[in-house]
């Protein structure tokens, strides 16, 4: 038996986009205006990673935790308007049909985590999940992953990542985990094969269709 780890936003709910009009309105209320497309590319990086790639360190110790604070609640305002991805409770059925442990890898608070877990209807048929509070640093850190081969008792060898961004492939890769990555979050083929994924594919359909194509099968 092998682990799937899978990431929650942007790969089995679509949230990348609101994600990423909150940190604008988030920078917006301190007085700190970056072009939509940049704040886009560092969505999947957790927040303390967030704001200063996107600032700088001073930005970070003055006015990180309030960025972050003015994001959370910018994002409760949108995050009604999140949907699962297509097909993707059935790719948690599958993994599990074909004898994995499958683990939620998510640096979302608990809150937010709960709601993912209610729109996928997923609680009872995950083995586990992850949040924020389990991790001192976020992706593109190994931290999550390295805590959900924790959790199912893993080797990293005996594991295959899921996600959707750069940041989920370079902590898959820093903890010694292959990842499979799929589009859904907005970044392309290319950006998520330099970062380090071992195969791509354009949405969780296309994934499980192929899931015998894959170390997943």
């Amino acid at each position: 038996m092998s682990l799937a780890i899978l990431d929650v936003d942007g790969t089995l709910v679509d949230t990348n986009y609101q994600h990423t009009i909150a940190w604008y309105r988030a920078f917006c209320e301190h007085d700190i205006v970056l072009p939509v497309w940049r704040i886009h590319h560092h969505i999947g990086m957790g927040g303390d990673q967030l704001v200063p790639a996107l600032t700088s360190e001073q930005v970070e110790r003055e006015r990180g935790d309030d960025i972050r604070d003015a994001e959370s609640r910018c994002y409760r305002q949108l995050i009604g308007e999140v949907r699962p991805m297509q097909d993707a409770r059935r790719l948690i059925e599958d993994l599990h049909a074909r004898g994995h442990t499958v683990l939620l890898a998510s640096s979302a608070k608990q809150q937010e985590l709960d709601h993912y877990l209610q729109l996928l209807d997923a609680r009872e048929l995950v083995d586990g999940w992850t949040s924020s509070a389990d991790v001192q640093a976020t992706k593109p850190a190994p931290d999550i992953v390295r805590a959900a081969l924790d959790r199912a008792g893993t080797e990293a060898e005996q594991a295959v990542m899921v996600g959707d961004s750069p940041w989920d492939a370079k902590a898959a890769a820093r903890a010694g985990v292959e990842t499979i990555a799929v589009m859904t979050g907005g970044f392309s083929e290319e950006e998520l094969k330099d970062a380090g994924a071992n195969a791509v594919y354009r949405s969780v359909t296309e994934l499980r269709k192929d899931l015998d194509g894959t170390r997943l099968r």
